[in-house]
């Protein structure tokens, strides 16, 4: 293919980079935009200086490598607020619930429903059918107290 030796190189890279923006914003995570824009750098020293393929591919490499870090620096450095912080820890958001006691809790340990299921519990004894308030939790058992 004759036409493919009349583009210049620096051109493809370009077409790389924007291809990897795109896929950055059609997939998940924040990794692609480093590669891109090692691709679009490697494009802007493959126009500005005479460097053959191989010495590009080296170039591309290296800038992959340091943008990559770079970005990685940048987000622990920027770390990114949720607005809501609690999403993926269904504990911490059950903190503050009233909910019922199923089985008496007795000699400290109990269960008690939340929501459509059942949790084990930890708190003064209460009998069946009393409602108590989640103040806590160790791992999957809730810790509770009278409401």
């Amino acid at each position: 293919m004759d036409w493919l030796d009349t583009i210049d190189g620096h051109w493809w890279w370009m077409v790389f980079a924007v291809l990897l923006g795109i896929g950055e914003i059609l997939l998940p995570g924040v990794f692609l935009i480093w590669v891109a824009l090692a691709a679009a750098a490697t494009g802007v020293i493959a126009f500005a200086l005479p460097v053959g393929p191989a010495l590009q591919m080296l170039i591309f490499a290296g800038l992959c490598l340091v943008a990559t870090w770079g970005g990685r620096r940048w987000y622990a450095a920027t770390p990114v607020t949720s607005q809501d912080p609690q999403l993926n820890d269904r504990v911490a958001r059950l903190i503050g619930q009233t909910v019922l006691v199923v089985e008496a809790i007795e000699g400290g340990e109990g269960r008690v429903k939340v929501g459509d299921g059942v949790w084990s519990c930890r708190g003064a004894d209460a009998a069946a059918g009393t409602r108590v308030r989640i103040v806590g939790a160790d791992a999957s058992l809730l810790l509770v107290e009278p409401a």
